[in-house]
């Protein structure tokens, strides 16, 4: 089997429910308690939008120049969705929604493309953050939820603005030092996926496991890595044309994960300080490092969530 776990004896990530009290709140530290703005400061405006009725393809070019997700409106900017990376992955070859691609456009990747709108993969209820709740209530929501972005409305429900994982962490102020450690919030064992295997199989790992990225390997050294915004460009800028001569999406999903995958990885050490970490995240503009040892064996992956947790938990 193609898809390997690098097994090693450090702690594993701690799960959801080493971050909850006995009551099932988050274990936060109280300084987050005393951070008491709301989300009309804090919310990143303006958001990018699309409506129900938008083609795929339509969507996959604006994700394609950045956005990890886009807010979809009706009427006077009333919300009325949301779509994720992930939606996207799962639809184009990763997961259950690929049977659309099959049954109803027979695997023709143009029409896959253009004539599926997004209601088709939005989620219709999407947790969301009101314009007047305040930072701790936001932050409880995407721990006790696990997700990473949040559309902000106001009371009546029009689209104000949005917040993800990466804004909170600028707002913590993560780059400064927090004592916490790669090898105390890593999650390991990594799933990886090899040079060999085809970019069906990455994005399939990726929906199975519930991974936004995946470490490329060859012989167990680390190649690359690849993640759904990786897909989405290949998508969204059209360069998945290139590879079809039928116009049939499985022969697009035959191409080597590699041509796909960003080659030049961030990597830390087992000992590199929370903090740091988040610092070179900003400067490289990438969601997650990998934690390597002294002999570039893969140990860990550190991503923005492992971060904000530690960061919101230190006392």
């Amino acid at each position: 089997m193609s898809v390997r776990a690098h097994r090693i004896s450090y702690h594993r990530r701690p799960e959801k429910h080493r971050w909850l009290r006995s009551n099932g709140t988050p274990n936060f530290s109280n300084r987050i308690y005393h951070r008491t703005e709301d989300m009309e400061v804090l919310a990143k405006r303006p958001v990018e939008t699309v409506s129900s009725s938008t083609p795929l393809l339509e969507a996959l070019e604006k994700m394609a120049r950045g956005y990890r997700s886009l807010v979809v409106v009706k009427g006077a900017g009333f919300l009325e969705g949301l779509l994720v990376q992930t939606d996207l992955v799962d639809y184009l070859g990763g997961g259950e929604r690929y049977k659309v691609v099959v049954n109803r456009h027979k695997s023709n990747l143009y029409a896959a493309l253009k004539h599926e709108p997004v209601a088709s993969l939005m989620n219709k209820s999407p947790i969301v953050a009101y314009v007047d709740e305040k930072f701790p209530s936001v932050l409880e929501k995407m721990v006790l939820h696990e997700i990473g972005v949040l559309p902000v409305v106001t009371r009546d429900n029009r689209v104000y603005g949005i917040i993800t994982e990466r804004d909170i962490l600028d707002y913590l102020s993560a780059a400064s030092f927090v004592g916490v450690k790669a090898r105390e919030v890593m999650s390991s064992p990594v799933i990886t996926v090899s040079t060999s295997d085809t970019l069906k199989k990455a994005m399939e790992t990726m929906i199975k496991y519930g991974f936004r990225r995946i470490p490329v390997v060859r012989e167990n050294v680390v190649e690359g890595i690849v993640a759904a915004m990786d897909v989405i460009r290949f998508f969204g800028s059209h360069k998945v044309f290139k590879y079809t001569t039928t116009g049939l999406i499985e022969e697009v999903l035959r191409v080597p994960v590699s041509n796909v995958m960003v080659k030049k990885v961030v990597s830390v050490s087992l000992d590199t300080d929370v903090g740091e970490i988040a610092r070179v995240m900003e400067e490289k503009g990438v969601g997650s490092v990998l934690v390597v040892s002294e002999s570039n064996e893969l140990l860990g992956i550190v991503s923005e969530r492992d971060i904000l947790y530690a960061v919101a938990a230190k006392r």
